[in-house]
């Protein structure tokens, strides 16, 4: 990660990896303090020095690096809790981008820009990837059941549920949605 830093760092001046570094320090610059002093404590740590001016009383700097912790363990908590709300809505993405996948030409996959052409071992580790074919299939059962399609009931999406083996709820959300 740091090498990749560096790179953008030193990328040419109005260069996208300029820009892409310029935005991740107006970013980074956001950033709390104490955020950054707690992510630098690493979880193996079994006892920590302290040092502070002989001015302060050793009580309120322990108070304040103690509060300092429990602030961040309750933000912690709060974008943890957060995140795991939000992960349907994120796993619906996903399953999208795993159904653009499947219904792609495949031959895309293959030739993709990304791919090391210099680089055998690349190229055997792409070639052992299988991508399941799309199967088309068209229903003769379905035409039936839709008709002429121009007003679907929900007499008729139930029907095809049960046909098809479908959750019958989701089908009529999703029927909702689109119109």
């Amino acid at each position: 990660m740091n090498k990749a830093w560096s790179a953008l760092e030193k990328a040419p001046e109005g260069s996208f990896k300029s820009k892409l570094h310029s935005l991740g320090l107006k970013l980074l610059s956001r950033v709390k303090p104490s955020e950054i002093f707690l992510k630098s404590i690493p979880k193996q740590l079994t006892g920590v020095e302290v040092v502070f001016p002989s001015s302060l009383n050793p009580r309120l700097v322990r108070r304040r690096l103690r509060h300092i912790a429990l602030r961040g363990t309750i933000v912690h908590k709060n974008y943890f809790y957060g995140s795991v709300t939000l992960l349907p809505v994120t796993s619906a993405f996903a399953g999208s981008e795993k159904l653009l996948e499947l219904v792609s030409d495949s031959s895309k996959n293959r030739n993709s820009p990304e791919k090391d052409h210099g680089n055998a071992a690349a190229e055997n580790d792409s070639e052992k990837e299988t991508h399941p074919p799309l199967i088309m299939q068209a229903s003769e059962e379905l035409e039936r059941l839709i008709g002429d399609g121009n007003d679907v009931s929900k007499c008729t999406l139930k029907d095809i549920s049960k046909v098809f083996d479908l959750n019958t709820m989701d089908v009529l959300k999703y029927h909702q949605q689109q119109n």
